[in-house]
């Protein structure tokens, strides 16, 4: 029994703890502090909202490129890229002049006496146009005449001497012979009685000597003679030489005293006059020019960066009066003047009607022949790209986006694509001036 008794306090003991300890963690959960939850249900829908907003203003910037620019399409030039025959050509400014132009200088310089025909007026080939007068000219041709009477007396004189001299040497040339045939007989007769015995040793020897002495005379006179006729010869021909040049400086200043009165020497307009009465013109100076009339060539003034590029026989044309006219590079003049250099330019198949002195025309001027290449026109995109990228439409025609292209040759119209481009697609190719640096431009 008091087992049992024992047992039951024991078990009523535990019980009691247990009972102790679950009150003591319930008193210790009552003070303990209840923290929140972090999500809500209605945080969650909060959040989902706001992330909502996110990602559509995400798509709308996403959309809404910040590189893009909103354009007016039809304040923009649109052109198509196309392929087929191209020609580099160059169109530069030219002058109708007269083909011929003989200008006239002054030969000598002088005082303008007279002038005969105004500026402007019709002439024809030698009609007088003015007169100069020159004293020293006029000096000079009195002083060569002078000299030229010298030499010719002179001459005259040389002759007579040189025939007196001839005929005094033929005499004692003769008069030599004469005695030397006498002196050969003496000396036969000599011989002859010599061997006889009947002369002396001495008469003998002088007549040998005698005729010895004449045959040395005689041969040295024919020697002279012939010596003296070659120099009289070429002392004649001297003088005549000098004759000669005389005549011809003194027909040199007579053409040159002609030439003070300046005649035209074409028939032709007398373009230019550059002369007053009573002005001095220096010797070579510029005094005028005569054109040819119904004649004409077209001077162009080309750039100096294609002065590589044209040579005689390069093809041109222009427009006139509603047609098309070739042209032909006739010359070229190489010397650059203020960046431009020029060439002349013929017709080969004819002059236009209508067309007058000092026109101005647009001359195109073939750089290449004719080739087909990708091209796209010109326009005003290539002064802000400078040819190195485009805007290009999308085939929805809404869209342009920018895209780098290579460009080649180019005329007035085109210019030769060599890279980035298709054949079909259409280009942007106004200014883009009010674009900046956009990557894309969206058409409204």
């Amino acid at each position: 029994m008091s087992d049992k008794r024992q047992n039951g306090e024991e078990s009523k003991g535990l019980v009691g703890m247990f009972t102790a300890e679950r009150q003591r963690e319930q008193d210790n959960t009552m003070d303990r502090r209840i923290e929140k939850k972090r999500f809500t249900p209605r945080r969650i829908t909060i959040g989902g909202l706001a992330a909502a907003v996110i990602a559509f203003g995400v798509y709308v910037l996403l959309s809404v490129n910040p590189s893009s620019l909103n354009v007016d399409a039809e304040k923009l030039t649109l052109a198509p890229v196309t392929y087929g025959p191209f020609l580099e050509y160059i169109v530069e400014q030219g002058e109708v002049m007269p083909l011929t132009t003989i200008y006239l200088d002054a030969v000598e310089g002088g005082r303008v006496e007279e002038v005969y025909v105004e500026q402007g007026t019709h002439v024809e080939e030698g009609t007088p146009i003015l007169r100069l007068s020159n004293a020293n000219l006029q000096l000079s041709v009195m002083q060569r005449e002078a000299e030229l009477f010298r030499e010719v007396n002179r001459l005259r004189e040389t002759r007579v001497t040189m025939g007196q001299r001839r005929l005094s040497m033929r005499a004692g040339l003769v008069e030599t012979e004469y005695k030397l045939r006498q002196a050969e007989r003496e000396y036969a007769r000599q011989d002859e009685m010599f061997k006889a015995d009947l002369t002396s040793r001495q008469e003998y020897d002088e007549a040998k000597d005698n005729l010895e002495y004449l045959t040395a005379r005689r041969d040295v006179t024919v020697e002279t003679l012939h010596q003296d006729s070659l120099f009289q010869t070429i002392q004649i021909r001297q003088l005549e030489e000098s004759i000669d040049r005389l005549r011809l400086n003194l027909e040199l200043i007579k053409q040159n005293e002609e030439n003070l009165t300046i005649r035209a020497p074409i028939t032709g307009l007398l373009s230019s006059l550059i002369a007053e009465v009573g002005e001095s013109k220096p010797g070579g100076d510029r005094l005028g020019q005569v054109d040819v009339e119904d004649e004409f060539k077209v001077r162009a003034a080309i750039d100096e960066h294609y002065i590589a590029r044209i040579r005689s026989g390069q093809a041109g044309s222009f427009d006139f009066a509603g047609g098309t006219y070739d042209l032909v590079i006739s010359r070229v003049y190489p010397e650059v003047i203020e960046g431009q250099f020029e060439a002349d330019m013929e017709f080969p198949e004819g002059m236009p009607e209508g067309l007058r002195r000092g026109q101005t025309l647009q001359v195109r001027i073939a750089l290449g022949e004719l080739v087909d290449a990708m091209q796209v026109p010109r326009g005003g995109f290539y002064q802000k790209t400078g040819g190195r990228w485009i805007y290009v439409l999308d085939p929805t025609g809404e869209v342009a986006v920018r895209r780098d292209i290579r460009l080649g040759r180019q005329n007035s119209q085109y210019f030769e694509v060599l890279e980035g481009l298709e054949e079909g697609e259409t280009v942007i190719t106004s200014m883009y001036d009010n674009f900046g640096d956009m990557e894309r431009l969206v058409l409204q």
